[in-house]
């Protein structure tokens, strides 16, 4: 009876230790249990990434451009004085040479069923012939229906039945870190996809096009990617392969694409109206640096600094003025100056557009109505960055504007104060002030002689910054400048 006792008193404090010890283990999932959950999801992501694959394929084309090779006519040898060799030497002429064909590679993406291609203006620009290849190994012709080498971008043709267009997305909505999937033929490799995150939107970078509003992505792209789709998971098309930044020639994990909202824009005027109309408001604009917004007692860098307004233009006739800080267009903030370049660009013209600007501390609401761009009129927004710095001096050397100056120079004005000299990494040179600029202001003083130009600057303390108003060829703009 005593070892009955001990057993059940044993009992009672095993049993409720072992339910314990039971349910724990219960809670807590085996390793068979995760390993498919984590496949399921590789398996889904995977899935996912096929899916758009097999959407966006069937409307990615191969571009090969090229022109015929072409004869270069023979230079003959310097003419030979009059002697008894003379024709003998004469059959020694340079023959006529055959020079190389010229081949290039890119990609582009069907838009529409008439045949449609999207394109960049780099892959078909000074190419006479192009063949186009798509992914069913059909192969056709292809004819250039317009250009924009402002954007970088094309449309082209083929006559061609059966054909599968893209689905065009709103590149407005794409989000930084979403997935996209990049697609082309790099360096020939024809229907070669690959994936990435998009890394930032609204990059602007070094290249010789006018309006940029990159989307910046690590999706691999590489030379003969070039106006390719960059996709979204949905299958849509967000934007047109245009650019790598490289060192090597090759993928270092950054590229760029233009937003397909623009490229749509773009595609849409050349297929109207032939060619592509963009709103003009006639101003030169800059970017603020902290130095010169507190020269204008503004604060914060955001805005687009006017430098310049030209007679009769559309900000002429609304009351626009040099100096004027632009922060909002009909409501929406601008950021800088490209932001606000790209979005007077795609307005059209004769739309009337509010214009909210800081003048001398006072904001003031201006209602412009756009013109048109003229078509050989190249927009001077892009002005060297101001990058003041402490040195001793200014170090510019100035002289009078003479008549015989400006006739050397080559300068429409005929006086003022003109930079003859600038020493290499003083302050003007770091601001981007080179020979032959006209000094028209120090802070709001006009300067029309050397002698206003060292009055004003004595009343000025260079230590603190001065704003000048420099003109270059003709345009005017802000400049910042900041001695020790």
């Amino acid at each position: 009876m005593f070892f009955d006792f001990l057993l059940m008193k044993t009992m009672k404090k095993l049993i409720p230790l072992a339910l314990l010890i039971t349910c724990l283990f219960a809670t807590q999932p085996t390793l068979a249990e995760v390993q498919p959950a984590s496949m399921r999801y590789a398996e889904e992501l995977s899935t996912t990434f096929e899916q758009v694959a097999e959407t966006i394929t069937p409307s990615v084309v191969h571009i090969q451009a090229s022109s015929p090779p072409k004869v270069a006519q023979g230079i003959p040898r310097q003419q030979l004085p009059p002697g008894p060799f003379q024709d003998f030497f004469r059959q020694f002429q340079l023959p006529n040479m055959q020079q190389a064909p010229k081949q290039a590679l890119g990609s582009g993406v069907i838009v529409d069923t008439k045949g449609h291609i999207l394109t960049n203006n780099h892959v078909v620009e000074g190419f006479d012939e192009f063949r186009v290849h798509l992914t069913d190994k059909r192969t056709f012709d292809a004819k250039i229906v317009g250009t924009d080498p402002s954007t970088d971008l094309a449309v082209i043709k083929i006559e061609a039945s059966n054909l599968i267009p893209a689905a065009l997305g709103n590149s407005d909505s794409l989000r930084i870190g979403e997935w996209v999937v990049a697609a082309g033929s790099p360096f020939g490799l024809e229907n070669t996809i690959t994936t990435g995150i998009v890394s930032a939107k609204g990059r602007s970078f070094g290249r010789s096009t006018m309006y940029q509003d990159y989307i910046q992505t690590d999706a691999a792209i590489n030379p003969g990617n070039s106006g390719g789709p960059l996709v979204n998971l949905k299958g849509e098309v967000i934007g047109i392969n245009n650019a790598i930044y490289t060192r090597s020639g090759g993928y270092m994990g950054i590229g760029f694409a233009i937003p397909i909202n623009m490229a749509k824009q773009i595609m849409e005027s050349i297929l109207t109206i032939g060619h592509v109309r963009r709103g003009w408001l006639g101003v030169a604009i800059q970017d603020l640096n902290e130095n010169l917004a507190k020269s204008f007692g503004h604060s914060g860098t955001k805005g687009a600094l006017v430098g310049d307004v030209m007679n009769d233009s559309p900000a002429d006739t609304a009351g626009l003025q040099a100096g004027d800080i632009v922060i909002r267009l009909n409501g929406q903030e601008v950021e800088d100056t490209n932001e606000l370049r790209n979005s007077i660009a795609a307005t059209a013209p004769d739309t009337q557009v509010v214009l909210d600007v800081v003048r001398k501390g006072r904001e003031l609401a201006l209602k412009v109505k756009l013109g048109e761009l003229p078509s050989k009129y190249q927009p001077a927004g892009d002005t060297p960055s101001n990058q003041p710095s402490a040195t001793q001096s200014l170090g510019i050397e100035l002289e009078e504007l003479t008549p015989q100056l400006a006739q050397r120079l080559q300068l429409e004005s005929t006086s003022g104060v003109v930079v003859v000299n600038v020493t290499p990494g003083s302050a003007a040179a770091l601001a981007g002030i080179r020979p032959g600029d006209i000094v028209r202001k120090v802070g709001d003083t006009s300067i029309e002689s050397l002698k206003d130009f060292h009055s004003t600057l004595k009343k000025s303390e260079v230590s603190e910054g001065i704003r000048l108003v420099v003109e270059t060829k003709g345009m005017k703009r802000f400049i910042f400048l900041q001695g020790s």
